[in-house]
């Protein structure tokens, strides 16, 4: 994915403003606040990974002969909440609004499901989503037009490094329109750079290197090519090089890519029937724009607006600077938790717990393997197997034989220190607080013991997701505005006919078909026009393919119980048989004789079943009514209302079994009325399809 350069070169003097410009905003963002963010981003996912200890401290520890233990819980909690995304997957849909029409909606939603799978969007949200809760809070989905694949562009989407984007200190909002400038950084070499914006501006690039005269040692990265150890990045601050350039290379340089905005007066076209404008592209002279617009019946209005700079510099070479292509920026962000400006991830309120949990842990450790061999005191030449330096070594062997001289004091085995009362408890409120913090209980975790019961599981279950649904609300809206930029790029971009490769849901072996958008007809209409009319995002959520499926299978054969006619191949669909493709299109064929008499039957015994039942009911609603009636004739009190409470009861019951008896009839003869008919149309096409070849084989006979 390349980013355009710029067709015309600014003067030295505009080109040196250009640069040190850029590199004073991007100080000013790194200084305030990013740094500190990448030192706690870094440590946030060193603890994830099990890192927790600090290389100093361990080697201290090691010298003393203590343990450093690593009990890693922040890594089950924050996968548990990853695994919670992994089953909430987006589904998206576009409504019209204004001007826009169900049928292009629809089409839209279709695109953007092609445009998310040919991008393996589950995937890239799935990164995202893990930055944002490990690396301190956020992550950042790119966006952009590709042309490597496609002429004419495609939507192309991934995940950037969280550690080199740079945010406008100023920004107090979650939505990146109201930011007004974002860096992306990343150290590049001489050769990607000359590959990217060509050989002259390496060149140059080099020049200034080797020379030393750069902005410092953020700007271009060193290194050591001799046989002895390589020099630290800070001896080098970026003034005069005394060194000889076989000795010191240049690995990479830091490449600024900054998006910001900038007021400035554009011409737009505007609609007079509907009111929707759209900027005229800067490459229109004046005489084109007005032509278009008389065609088409638009009107031209100008007005001052902010637009998007677009301006990339490596040292104080400026490589692009331009208007961007693009409405927005390119980067859509999520963060996990935000409040007024600052965004902070699940791990960084852990970090404490852990490191409390880790120390502890540690130290009763320590504490057992003390007490296991606490020392002796012994006679000063008292033994005779043995020495002193022996009983050091050896004191702790098991089965271990002591000599020592008669009349001398027998060895005696040093008492060891008890374990402090209430250490293992400290212990046990540091895993307690982790799990109250982060919202993660035991039953989330899957760690409920046997005497728990299934309903206070699932119930706890509830709990903890209402506790971690901040960081998915957060998700959901960071998947509108990811879908709000792809419909801006769209609408935009892709205005040519195109044939877009859709799944056809419908038909049981799902095969890819051609969806043709933008196309002209000969009457001069444009059918699937993607680009005129407004539209609303809904942002709604669906479960992992197949835990869909289960679920979907589940409800179909509790309809079926329930004498619902679901169709057998809707049923095979949702099953997780190899060959459900086929064998679902095998069953929406017409089915044959013996298939109808074995539904009918089926039909039958269920209608039996239900009969039954109900002279079952009869029979009990008869008994209790007896039995009531004598009740009450023996003798008038209270204790004689139950029976008829009873009576009541089955009375209901049975009043609502003889209409699902009803409904099981009426749905029975629906349903053989419906197949006789289909049966009737099937042999009535293929009389005629017989007749008709029949018919053309005598033509052709008599033409013979």
């Amino acid at each position: 994915m390349k980013t355009p350069t710029s067709k015309k070169r600014p003067s030295p003097g505009e080109e040196d403003r250009l640069a040190h410009l850029q590199w004073d905003r991007y100080v000013r963002a790194r200084d305030n606040g990013h740094i500190d963010y990448i030192d706690l981003a870094k440590k946030c996912d060193a603890y994830y990974q099990g890192e927790q200890w600090d290389a100093t401290d361990v080697a201290e520890l090691d010298a003393e002969g203590r343990p450093a233990l690593t009990i890693n819980t922040i890594l089950p909690t924050v996968n548990t909440v990853l695994g919670e995304q992994s089953t909430r997957r987006a589904d998206i849909q576009f409504k019209p609004r204004r001007g826009a029409k169900q049928q292009v909606a629809s089409v839209l939603t279709k695109l953007y499901m092609q445009i998310a799978d040919n991008n393996k969007l589950d995937w890239v949200e799935q990164q995202v989503f893990a930055d944002g809760l490990i690396m301190d809070g956020r992550g950042y989905f790119d966006v952009r037009m590709d042309f490597s694949d496609h002429v004419e562009g495609e939507v192309r989407i991934k995940a950037l490094d969280p550690l080199d984007v740079v945010l406008d200190p100023d920004a107090k909002d979650y939505d990146p329109k109201t930011w007004n400038e974002v860096f992306y950084t990343r150290w590049m070499t001489l050769d990607d750079i000359e590959e990217m914006y060509g050989q002259e501006q390496a060149d140059r690039l080099r020049f200034i290197a080797e020379n030393g005269n750069s902005f410092g040692r953020d700007s271009v990265e060193y290194s050591e090519t001799r046989f002895g150890d390589i020099d630290d990045i800070e001896s080098y601050v970026g003034t005069t090089l005394h060194q000889d350039e076989e000795i010191r290379t240049i690995r990479s340089l830091r490449v600024i890519e900054r998006q910001h905005r900038k007021v400035t007066r554009v011409d737009c076209f505007v609609d007079p029937n509907t009111g929707d404008q759209r900027d005229v592209p800067e490459s229109w002279n004046d005489r084109k724009a007005k032509k278009f617009a008389k065609d088409y019946g638009l009107n031209i209005i100008t007005k001052t607006k902010k637009k998007v700079r677009w301006t990339v510099t490596c040292d104080k070479v400026v490589l692009h600077d331009d208007w961007s292509p693009y409405e927005d920026f390119t980067i859509v962000p999520y963060f996990a938790y935000f409040r007024r400006g600052r965004p902070f991830g699940m791990v960084r309120n852990l970090l404490s717990p852990q490191e409390q949990l880790n120390k502890i842990s540690s130290q009763e450790l320590h504490i057992v393997n003390t007490t296991a061999n606490s020392g002796w005191v012994v006679e000063s030449g008292s033994l005779t197997n043995m020495n002193a330096e022996d009983l050091e070594e050896h004191g702790a062997e098991t089965g271990l034989v002591l000599e020592y001289n008669r009349g001398s004091q027998p060895p005696a085995k040093i008492p060891p220190n008890q374990i402090p009362t209430g250490l293992d408890r400290i212990s046990q409120k540091a895993a307690a607080n982790i799990k109250a913090i982060s919202g993660v209980n035991d039953s989330m975790l899957g760690s409920d013991g046997a005497e728990v019961s299934g309903i206070a599981i699932q119930a706890k279950q509830n709990r903890g997701v209402i506790m971690i649904q901040v960081p998915l609300d957060n998700l959901r809206k960071t998947r509108h505005y990811l879908a709000e930029k792809i419909l801006n790029l769209v609408q935009r971009f892709y205005t040519e006919e195109r044939i877009i490769m859709i799944t056809n849901e419908e038909d049981p072996m799902q095969p890819r078909e051609e969806m043709v958008v933008n196309q002209m007809t000969p009457e001069g209409e444009i059918v699937n026009d993607l680009t005129i009319g407004e539209y609303d995002v809904i942002i709604g959520t669906m479960p992992a393919r197949d835990s869909f499926d289960e679920v979907q299978f589940a409800e179909a054969i509790s309809l079926r119980s329930a004498g619902v006619a679901i169709p057998d191949d809707a049923i095979v669909q949702y099953s997780h048989l190899a060959k459900k493709q086929e064998l679902a299109s095998r069953l929406r064929q017409d089915p044959s004789e013996q298939q109808m008499q074995l539904m009918q039957m089926q039909q039958q015994l269920a209608i039996q079943e239900a009969q039954l039942q109900v002279t079952k009911l009869e029979a009990e609603v008869m008994k209790l009514q007896s039995e009531a009636q004598f009740n009450a004739a023996k003798a008038q009190d209270i204790t004689q209302i139950q029976p008829q409470l009873k009576v009541a009861e089955l009375q209901a019951e049975l009043q609502q079994a003889q209409q699902n008896l009803q409904l099981r009839r009426e749905l029975a003869d629906l349903t053989n009325n419906t197949r006789q008919t289909q049966a009737q149309t099937s042999a009535a096409a293929k009389l005629a399809t017989t007749a008709m070849n029949t018919a053309a084989r005598k033509g052709q006979q008599n033409l013979q």
